[in-house]
C-alpha cells in the first residue's frame, strides 16, 4: 500500500490522527528532509525526496507490497505530489490522507474568506519571486486581493506578471484558457 500523508504547514500539531496511524504502521517513509526530521525514531527505510522524480517512482515501485508512506506538504492533491503518484501508480494503489494546505492555513490566520478565492499554480522559472502586497490591517472591508500577479517581480529584475499555468486549463474551443481575460469578460474580480 502506498499512502500519501499531508503534513500541513505547521508541523506535527496539525497532523490528522489517520495520518499518525499510517506513519506508525509504515515500513518505509518518503519525504523532504524537514518532514523526515520530524520522525527521528522511525525505524524503517527512508527516502529523502528531491527533484529526481523518476528515482522516487523506481524506489517506491521496488517496494511494491510494502507499506510506504510519502510525506507531503499540506494537501497532497492541491498542486502536490499525490497527483503525480496517482497518475503513475493508479488510484487503486494510492491512499491519500490530506492535511491542511498552506492556503487554508493562511486564510485562517488572516481571517480571509475562502469562498470567492480562485487559485492557480504559477511556478516562476529561474529563481526567487517577490510579491508586494497590502498589510493585513488594510483589508477590512476591502475585497481587493492582498497581492496579485501584477505585483510580482523576480528578486533580481523588473516587475513582471508570472506565467499562468495554462497547460492544464483549456477553454471550450480547445485553446489555452486565459483566466484573467475570462474574469474580466464576466465582470468578475481578479
Amino acid at each position: 500500500m502506498l499512502t500519501v500523508v499531508g503534513m500541513g504547514p505547521a508541523g506535527l500539531q496539525w497532523l490528522a490522527p489517520a495520518a499518525r496511524e499510517a506513519i506508525a504502521a509504515a515500513e518505509a517513509l518518503v519525504g523532504g528532509s524537514r518532514h523526515l526530521r520530524q520522525f527521528p525514531n522511525f525505524a524503517g527505510e527512508r527516502f529523502a525526496l528531491g527533484a529526481d522524480m523518476p528515482a522516487l517512482l523506481a524506489w517506491i515501485e521496488a517496494r511494491t507490497g510494502r507499506h510506504v508512506v510519502v510525506l507531503a506538504s499540506g494537501d497532497p492533491l492541491f498542486y502536490g505530489i499525490g497527483t503525480r503518484l496517482i497518475a503513475h501508480f493508479g488510484r487503486e494503489r494510492v491512499q491519500v490522507i490530506p492535511g491542511i494546505s498552506a492556503v487554508q492555513y493562511l486564510c485562517a490566520r488572516a481571517g480571509i474568506d475562502m469562498n470567492d478565492m480562485w487559485l492557480t499554480s504559477s511556478p516562476w522559472p529561474g529563481g526567487e519571486l517577490r510579491c508586494a502586497g497590502r498589510p493585513p490591517e488594510s483589508r477590512h472591508g476591502d475585497r481587493r486581493p492582498l497581492w496579485s500577479a501584477g505585483d510580482c517581480r523576480p528578486a533580481d529584475g523588473p516587475r513582471q506578471r508570472p506565467p499562468l499555468d495554462g497547460d492544464r486549463r483549456k477553454s471550450g474551443d480547445g485553446k489555452r484558457a486565459d483566466p484573467l481575460a475570462a474574469g474580466q469578460r464576466r465582470g468578475g474580480r481578479i
